[in-house]
């Protein structure tokens, strides 16, 4: 496994669901230190400058650290985890899998449960089980042993158990928490090469929490950035899969960086829009466009921030986004990468004031 492989293994097995993100930021703050300099919010968030040529314009590359899971409500007598689910979850996903309890002192594996279908009646098999009616099993014999034993209590996160694994087409890579480690891999990617060259303005990464509950890091680290400009990185629905239609998804693994063209948080800078479409094609890294009509990204907070941030989404198509294993293309990482890091390249202040108009 090369070198790149190795840091997404690590990058998408760190657990790290919305406001438990510590181990994901650690990860980070690890990878690019002496790269670039470090700052934080009030609730988590961690944001790397990048200084060039010169101050402005002042450009934020958002991505969010966080991914969907659970949280430890309840504990029964007999010893089972009675939880409520972090960001959005689809019952028929949930079911069967394996999970990573983070308890005080130790990681618990446990697996997701409900009464078995081989007790259920005919007309009680046709219905989706409900999230209310599923429970957490650790193994263990009464909630004493959960309580004193394992070191388990209400409030504790549980993250989804995945390994990262190289597919048998190579440049096809399966884990869990895509959305949006891949995010966080390209921000690292393109501060680390921002290292290497000149560039004229300054670059904020920023790792933003809380955004699969509702865009909170996204809010209080713009505050901290107030960038002229926004490019958040994150990932879109995968439209190459059975059943799914190019009006319900037009991005494809393996075509490139997509662009967004809107969703249900922000329809894009046009202006913006078309610089980066203008660069890509200049540049030749190939690209696509995609729109998302059922969620939206940390660009929704983002850009209404004091006057307004002219923003811009960039997605990695993703398969089986929201469950335990999702898929994404390399190709498609390198290509987003690319793309970035030709536009910071020339995006300077005479550019960004023609974008204003």
């Amino acid at each position: 496994m090369d070198a790149g492989l190795e840091w997404f293994k690590r990058l998408t097995e760190a657990p790290g669901i919305s406001g438990y993100e510590s181990r994901v930021k650690n990860v980070l703050k690890e990878r690019l230190s002496g790269v670039a300099d470090l700052s934080y919010d009030h609730i988590g968030s961690v944001l790397f400058r990048k200084q060039g040529d010169q101050p402005a314009p002042r450009i934020m590359l958002a991505t969010h650290m966080d991914e969907i899971g659970f949280l430890v409500k309840h504990i029964t007598k007999e010893g089972f985890l009675k939880f409520t689910t972090i960001g959005g979850w689809w019952e028929q996903v949930m079911l069967g899998q394996r999970v990573t309890v983070l308890a005080k002192n130790q990681d618990i594996p446990g697996v997701i449960g409900s009464k078995p279908p081989h007790i259920l009646s005919a007309e009680e098999r046709k219905k989706v089980v409900q999230k209310k009616e599923m429970y957490i099993d650790v193994g263990a014999k009464d909630e004493q042993e959960v309580r004193e034993k394992m070191g388990i209590k209400p409030g504790d996160a549980v993250v989804p158990y995945s390994e990262f694994a190289v597919m048998a087409n190579e440049k096809m890579l399966m884990a869990k928490a895509w959305d949006n480690r891949i995010g966080c891999a390209i921000m690292v990617d393109v501060l680390e090469q921002l290292g290497k060259i000149s560039h004229p303005n300054t670059v904020y990464g920023a790792a933003t929490v809380q955004e699969e509950v509702g865009l909170r890091g996204a809010k209080t680290s713009a505050a901290m950035v107030d960038p002229d400009i926004a490019f958040v990185i994150d990932t879109c629905v995968a439209g190459d899969t059975p059943g799914v239609t190019d009006d319900q998804a037009s991005s494809k693994l393996g075509k490139g960086a997509a662009v967004s063209i809107y969703d249900s948080s922000l329809i894009p800078h046009i202006p913006l829009r078309d610089y980066v479409i203008e660069t890509a094609e200049s540049e030749k890294i190939p690209y696509q466009l995609e729109f998302t009509e059922g969620g939206g990204t940390d660009a929704g907070r983002i850009h209404l921030h004091s006057r307004g941030v002219p923003s811009l989404v960039i997605s990695i198509p993703t398969r089986y986004i929201h469950s335990h294993n999702s898929i994404i293309h390399r190709d498609d990482y390198e290509a987003a990468v690319k793309l970035l890091v030709a536009v910071l390249r020339k995006l300077d202040e005479t550019a960004y004031h023609k974008l204003l108009g």
